[in-house]
Parts: C-alpha cells; sequence; structure tokens
C-alpha cells in the first residue's frame, strides 16, 4: 500500500525533491550522466534484488544519491529503482505532515538505539521490499560518521542480515561526498558539488548466523573505505 502510495504521489513529489537539491540549495553532481548511465546498467542488466550501501555525513544524504542516481523520467519509468530507506524518526517523522511525507517517498522510519523488536521489524520490511526486486538505500555504519571517515569497525550488522535474508541480491556500493564536506554535518553547504563512484561489490563468507552477518557488513564498509581512498587519491 506504501509503495502504490508512493507512485501515485511521486509526479509531484520527486521533480520538487530535485528541483529543491539543485536549483534551490545549488547542489552539483561531477560525472552526472555517467553516474546514472551505471545505475541504470546495473539495473537493466538483470532484475535481481538490490541493495544500495553508501556512506555517510549527512542528514539528507539519501535524498542526494537518490537524486545523483536517477533522473524524475526513469524513476517514473523505472519506480522500483527508486530506492528505500531507513530515516531517523526523531528527525523525519517527528510531526503527522512529516510522517506523511517520508511516506510518501518509500521511508520507513525507524528509532536509533530503539527497541529491538522494532529494529527488526523495519529490516523485516526491508528485507520483503528487496525481495520483491524493489531497490534500497541502507548506511552500513548505521549513522552518520563521526570522524568524516568511512570506518568498517562500526558497521551494523543489519546490513548482512538483510543480505543474507535475500537470495541473489547484488549489493551496489555507492561513495559520493561534497568538495567541502571535511567531516559530518547535518547539511552540505549551499552550491556543494559533490564527487564519487559506483560499483559492485562481491561478497563472500564462511560464517554462519551472527557472525556471518557482520563479515558481510564490515566486507561492505571495507570496500566503501576503499573507494573513499580512491576519491581522496583523485583529489590530489
Amino acid at each position: 500500500m506504501q509503495r502504490e502510495f508512493s507512485r501515485l504521489l511521486s509526479p509531484i513529489a520527486i521533480p520538487l525533491i530535485g528541483i529543491a537539491l539543485r536549483w534551490v540549495l545549488g547542489y552539483r553532481i561531477e560525472g552526472l550522466r555517467d553516474f546514472r548511465r551505471e545505475y541504470r546498467r546495473i539495473c537493466l542488466e538483470q532484475d535481481g534484488p538490490v541493495m544500495i550501501c553508501a556512506n555517510h555525513l549527512t542528514m539528507i544524504d539519501s535524498f542526494v544519491i537518490a537524486w545523483a542516481l536517477g533522473s524524475p523520467w526513469w524513476y517514473f519509468r523505472h519506480f522500483r529503482t527508486l530506492p528505500w530507506n531507513i530515516p531517523e524518526r526523531s528527525i523525519f517523522a517527528a510531526t503527522p505532515y512529516m510522517r506523511l511525507l517520508v511516506y510518501a517517498l518509500k521511508c520507513l522510519p525507524v528509532e536509533r538505539g530503539g527497541s529491538r523488536t522494532e529494529v527488526t521489524g523495519v529490516l523485516a520490511q526491508l528485507t520483503h521490499a528487496i525481495s520483491n526486486c524493489e531497490v534500497a538505500l541502507i548506511f552500513p555504519e548505521a549513522g552518520r560518521s563521526r570522524t568524516g571517515r568511512v570506518d568498517p569497525d562500526t558497521a551494523a550488522s543489519g546490513v548482512g542480515r538483510i543480505y543474507r535474508g535475500v537470495p541473489n541480491c547484488r549489493v551496489v556500493c555507492v561513495y559520493l561526498r561534497g568538495d567541502h564536506q571535511d567531516d559530518y554535518s547535518d547539511m552540505p553547504v549551499r552550491g556543494e558539488r559533490f564527487r564519487g563512484a559506483i560499483s559492485i561489490a562481491e561478497l563472500k563468507t564462511d560464517y554462519r548466523g551472527l557472525r556471518a552477518s557482520r563479515d558481510i557488513a564490515r566486507q561492505i564498509a571495507r570496500r566503501l573505505a576503499e573507494m573513499e581512498q580512491e576519491y581522496f587519491d583523485d583529489r590530489e
């Protein structure tokens, strides 16, 4: 029901977000066409489940990443590729109006540090969505990096649980960072220019149970850390 409600409102919501990011806040994505072309290739290559894993520095990263990956026209035609995400409830769903807005944007709000039952329920919803060939966006570190860098040791097991719960799931690592983002912040600066990369993660573990989930989560975070190093090497 949420998916169809979101689809109904998408002709209004998706362009408005794009306008706000590009023309109100003045953001730009370097190599935007290449970024979107690669995401289209990944999505059209096969119809299987896809999970996007990304670095996390600001409160609006999920919006910026979705904007970087696809145009409104692309999302209208391939609505399943508009990523689901799990924002912080106290920030993005604090009022009835905000709850309606995030509901329409394929969000499943969760309270960070909330009860295990609630978190498990949200992860189960996300797993169900991915299993039905929807795309989801997850931050492996489960929060904004307090050092400004990806730390594989802080990767939460939840992303590994989802991966293991969805057969043939492909993990797409996205690294995106603004030129002025030296540390974490609430918002990127106005007029920010973002650069980044996108790649498929090759994952394998010999563990089982919780150890397997943690191992997969660290592998994903390590791949993001490698992409981060490549980002800084390119800037130098």
